[in-house]
């Protein structure tokens, strides 16, 4: 994310809006779903997480090819910035499998619900107040 931030920075302030927002949320969302991830209790609910976070990571790549075609940012930075994505995501898959062969949770996903017991309500009353007003 720093290394994206740090590029962002260096767009033509007619991207202001566009490009360097895009760029620099999906860098963001990154980080924030595996943060979102980690905190989940069950493995499948963890995946689908570090599943998105693995989204943003090929969108922020995306928004950085798209720099590279408009020639926002040369060639060997562009090569240093696409290297660590393709790293950080082959180490996002690698923990992906981690997290999948421990299986952490209930053998079956959803299988856990919390609910109110039944509530009885009393309507009678209400319709007998009715009927005199």
């Amino acid at each position: 994310m720093a290394e994206i931030h740090k590029f962002s920075k260096t767009l033509p302030p007619d991207e202001k809006y566009g490009l360097y927002a895009q760029i620099r949320r999906s860098s963001k969302g990154i980080t924030g779903n595996i943060g979102e991830a980690y905190g989940r209790y069950h493995y499948l609910d963890s995946l689908r997480f570090y599943s998105i976070a693995r989204g943003e990571l090929n969108e922020t790549l995306a928004r950085l090819i798209d720099a590279r075609v408009l020639k926002y940012i040369e060639q060997s930075e562009f090569e240093s910035i696409y290297n660590l994505i393709r790293h950080t995501e082959q180490t996002l898959n690698g923990f992906m499998a981690y997290v999948r062969r421990q299986r952490a949770g209930s053998p079956e996903y959803g299988d856990k619900a919390i609910h109110e017991d039944q509530a009885n309500y009393d309507v009678t009353q209400d319709e007998e107040e009715n009927k005199q007003e």
